[in-house]
């Protein structure tokens, strides 16, 4: 039986871009200034659409931006937060039907993440909420914070689901724990075999979980 079902933020609850293309332009511009020709536009422009979806210093790796680009698109990125209401996606009722303790567990600035999760009104859905905050020195990592709410609930692995999109973090860490995963594929999550499920509504937990739908 599912006692305990962890989430994702971005991708998963809501769409990152969902206050408007406006709300990462500091950081954006900031990286583009400080890239001195090291990385083509057609570069830059792939590694700006991975951020509405991977955290900042994730992406700043995978395409080898220079210590003044990572700098300056993390000075931006420190002040950014949302200050307009955000919905989600559609199907976040879901949540209110599931018989399962809930967590959200969302990797990123903690300013910008918080703001999401005030934004969108959802604190209340959730047993505990967990921000992953990169720009913070003790920042462990979502493996760590899934250890420990196995730990602090008392869950077994094969008791819980972990509900997200990114092959790479969550999914990849549920699948070294033996933790059955369900891939959200909202717009532009491309699809990974890694998973266990594949959904494209949360209300489709319910037939996973082996309720009625």
């Amino acid at each position: 039986m599912i006692r305990g079902i962890i989430f994702d933020l971005d991708s998963c609850s809501s769409a990152a871009d969902e206050p408007g293309q406006q709300l990462f332009r500091p950081a954006f511009e900031a990286i583009t200034r400080a890239n001195r020709g090291s990385h083509s536009k057609e570069m830059l422009q792939k590694a700006f659409g991975d951020m509405w979806r991977l955290p900042y210093d994730f992406v700043a790796g995978k395409y080898g931006f220079t210590p003044k680009m990572l700098s300056a698109g993390w000075h931006e990125f420190l002040q950014i937060e949302v200050v307009t209401p955000m919905f989600g996606y559609g199907d976040l009722s879901a949540l209110n039907e599931l018989p399962a303790a809930l967590f959200l567990v969302t990797s990123g600035f903690r300013r910008l993440q918080e703001s999401k999760i005030r934004a969108l009104g959802i604190a209340s859905l959730f047993t505990a909420i967990y921000v992953d905050a990169i720009d913070e020195p003790a920042h462990r990592g979502k493996q760590r914070i899934f250890e420990d709410i196995l730990q602090s609930h008392q869950l077994q692995p094969a008791q819980v689901l972990i509900v997200g999109d990114n092959p790479d973090s969550e999914l990849a860490i549920g699948s070294r724990f033996g933790i059955s995963t369900v891939q959200t594929l909202r717009p532009g999550v491309p699809y990974s075999a890694l998973a266990t499920h594949h959904i494209q509504n949360l209300h489709e937990l319910k037939r996973i979980i082996g309720l009625p739908s």
